[in-house]
């Protein structure tokens, strides 16, 4: 797990949807130690990671699932089965952010029409997705699952392309994902201070846009 800065602290309280709201709207967001922890800390890194909507990069090999319609592509019709398929393990990585506090919090505000999911289908079944929080114009991107063994090679770099036009569609104007990676790195993400951050999201969080 990439720990971005030392933790701001940790939460004593359950997460309910209101201290979501109110942590993102303040540049804060919620980790994990461990899938089994309980103990949750808040994050505010001094280099924001962002993938400005206009400057992403589409590799090749996604760009090519696309035309084959390798995969369909939906929103929102489990959200469950998808952050629960993020907070599995993966190759090289024995631990995950995702606890259960957090995925019954998300799963709550997904409910109440805040968080949301893209998903990749392949012969009927979830082979990848995304999920994140959208409040105002700004979409906070929390966490990719694929699939390779049922034939998901791609698949959630087929929904990272999916969200970044769907949220230029709808009017949004902030792509938030936290931390910087090498993976990451290939779509065009950059890392901002966390001033020049915090005023781009004061300000995305006035545009109004409808996931």
């Amino acid at each position: 797990m990439v720990t971005p800065d030392r933790p701001r602290r940790s939460d004593p309280l359950v997460l309910t949807p209101k201290l979501l709201v109110a942590a993102y709207s303040q540049g804060m967001f919620p980790m994990a130690e461990a899938r089994n922890s309980d103990e949750v800390h808040w994050y505010s890194p001094q280099h924001r990671a962002v993938l400005p909507l206009d400057a992403f990069r589409c590799p090749r090999s996604v760009r090519q699932a696309i035309q084959r319609n390798q995969f369909e592509i939906r929103h929102d019709t489990c959200f469950s089965q998808v952050i629960r398929s993020c907070a599995l393990p993966r190759p090289g990585h024995l631990e995950t952010w995702i606890n259960d506090q957090i995925i019954e919090a998300y799963i709550q505000l997904h409910r109440r029409g805040l968080a949301h999911c893209v998903e990749a289908w392949h012969e009927q079944r979830l082979v990848g997705g995304l999920y994140g929080v959208a409040l105002g114009g700004a979409f906070f991107g929390e966490s990719m699952f694929h699939r390779p063994e049922l034939g998901g090679s791609n698949a959630s770099k087929v929904c990272l392309a999916y969200l970044v036009e769907h949220l230029k569609q709808r009017g949004f104007v902030l792509l938030d994902t936290q931390i910087s990676s090498e993976h990451m790195a290939q779509f065009g993400v950059v890392e901002i201070p966390r001033e020049q951050y915090l005023g781009r999201l004061e300000a995305a969080l006035e545009v109004e846009a409808r996931f």
